[in-house]
């Protein structure tokens, strides 16, 4: 499932007393996806990694109760007493089976020992896919069968969007662009290779100033080494760009002709419109873009029209339609 519709399943499900299971690779976006969907419902969120707990740590520890002349379990501090939120076991396949058997009762009982999860919270977990090589333990099939199960998968578009609002390098986003596959590329025998999260460490790299030597070693520890040097052959095309002032200003300006200089303008002017939007810009913006590769062109338009820009009013957005409607049939 792509990660607008495992939210989508979230947002659907998380009125129900159903605990969610999300998989997918490492890195590429399950724990953000499930805290922006308790921030945007106004849920508390609570991150529980069970594979650092030991099987006694959920049950809470035995104390002897003088007045009533009996034991009695204290629950632990980290869970929920009140309120509403989401209890998100993140790791879960990673915890060790005595672990995993101590969170039974708690997925499926909504308690454990003398505790009871408040009603209003819900339950969601996630974890890597067991071919991911990481240290995972095979799920029992009982604690499986308490779970609604969404395999997230990545969607090229979906991290675009979410780049272009996030602050990305526009350099990554168009290298992205240009060569989809550079998204992720697990390799479990290096210590760095690119990922969703891997490629936004990144693009704080790039943004913090480190150049030559130090930019290219701290991003090969960050995306590997050749995926490093590729990127960085890419973004040299940023060094011929035309003047981006100038095409939001008077709509004009001189017309690249090489791909790489194509994907990096292309997301350059996004991100750039995007930061500081205006009626006229956009009419200036549209105007350029119908003098470029149309390929590149539509490309633009449709990244701007994903990213919430409503163009209905445009006079040039309709001379647009009309000469590049036949790629969009």
């Amino acid at each position: 499932m792509k990660p607008s519709e495992v939210k989508k399943t979230l947002d659907a499900m998380l009125g129900k007393d159903i605990a969610i299971f999300v998989w997918g690779h490492p890195g590429i976006g399950k724990s953000s996806l499930i805290r922006q969907t308790a921030n945007e419902k106004g849920l508390e969120f609570i991150d529980l990694r069970l594979s650092l707990l030991d099987p006694t740590d959920l049950k809470g520890i035995p104390f002897f109760d003088k007045e009533q002349q009996r034991a009695v379990w204290a629950p632990p501090s980290f869970l929920p007493h009140e309120g509403e939120g989401i209890l998100f076991l993140d790791e879960l396949n990673a915890a060790p089976p005595s672990v995993q058997a101590s969170a039974y009762q708690l997925i499926l009982d909504r308690a454990i020992g003398e505790y009871r999860l408040p009603k209003g919270w819900k339950i969601v977990a996630a974890g890597n896919l067991e071919d991911d090589h990481g240290i995972s333990y095979t799920m029992p099939s009982p604690l499986a069968n308490r779970f609604i199960h969404l395999e997230m998968e990545l969607d090229v578009d979906e991290w675009c969007d979410w780049a272009y609002k996030n602050g990305i390098d526009y350099k990554i986003i168009s290298y992205i662009r240009y060569k989809n596959e550079a998204l992720f590329e697990f390799d479990a025998e290096k210590k760095g290779f690119p990922t969703p999260r891997s490629w936004a460490f990144a693009s704080e790299i790039l943004q913090s100033g480190l150049a030559g030597s130090t930019l290219f070693e701290t991003l090969s520890g960050t995306i590997g080494e050749e995926r490093s040097i590729d990127f960085l052959n890419f973004a040299k095309a940023a060094d011929d760009l035309p003047d981006i002032e100038k095409i939001f200003s008077e709509g004009k300006a001189e017309i690249p002709q090489d791909d790489r200089t194509l994907y990096v303008l292309g997301s350059l002017l996004v991100s750039t419109y995007l930061s500081d939007p205006s009626p006229q810009k956009l009419e200036n913006l549209l105007h350029y873009l119908m003098e470029i590769k149309p390929e590149f062109s539509v490309l633009s338009v449709q990244e701007l029209q994903r990213n919430g820009v409503d163009m209905l009013a445009s006079t040039q957005f309709e001379k647009w339609i009309e000469r590049f409607s036949y790629l969009l049939a």
